[in-house]
């Protein structure tokens, strides 16, 4: 299997490898607190922001190596008919919305995990379940994986419902076992597997 054929295009979505132009929406998402209240990192500076995007950037070419590693990492973009949509005048042509991202768990045994990050003014319209899916397809279609979960944090509910729309099995809820921003939290595990995946799309 070579490399996916990018940019790859949803019904209202383009989802992409990031370039170095992408910094200024990139820093936008993760410097917010309402962002990142629920991640593992607080909101970033611009220091830490240009170190992500760096990091996106490497990750834009799939890594087929290695496990528990950054597997590949997208930028969700606004097609241009959603452009219009959303707004009556815009100055760009392209809109950076979110985040997704495609980790290794198991190599060996064909696991993964996929993750997303919205910009907040435009949750509420399903773009991270239509991004998120899109991974899902690659995972199981570009990468051979057998499993791949979410792992969210049990208070994200929005979250939450991105993997239940997905049609992701909820599997574990492990109580307090993640020292998160100094508070223990709960997580809560979601998964799919191949087998899964494709009967629903028949």
């Amino acid at each position: 299997m070579g490399t996916p054929d990018f940019p790859l295009k949803t019904a209202r979505l383009i989802l992409r490898p990031y370039v170095l132009d992408d910094f200024d929406a990139l820093y936008d998402i993760q410097s917010r607190p309402e962002v990142t209240r629920y991640l593992l990192f607080d909101a970033r500076d611009r220091d830490q922001a240009r170190r992500s995007l760096q990091e996106r950037i490497e990750a834009g070419v799939p890594d087929r190596t290695g496990d528990r590693r950054l597997m590949l990492a997208l930028a969700v973009v606004l097609a241009e008919a959603e452009v219009l949509a959303e707004a009556e005048v815009l100055a760009e042509a392209e809109v950076l919305i979110g985040d997704v991202v495609l980790f290794w768990r198991s190599r060996e045994h064909r696991q993964g995990e996929i993750g997303y990050i919205l910009h907040p003014d435009h949750g509420g319209k399903g773009y991270a379940t239509e991004a998120a899916g899109m991974m899902l397809r690659l995972g199981f279609e570009e990468f051979g994986l057998h499993r791949i979960v979410g792992c969210i944090d049990a208070r994200n509910a929005a979250s939450a419902r991105v993997l239940e729309r997905l049609r992701m099995r909820r599997e574990a809820h492990f109580v307090q076992n993640e020292l998160v921003k100094g508070q223990w939290t709960d997580e809560i595990v979601y998964a799919i597997l191949e087998d899964e995946w494709r009967a629903q799309r028949t």
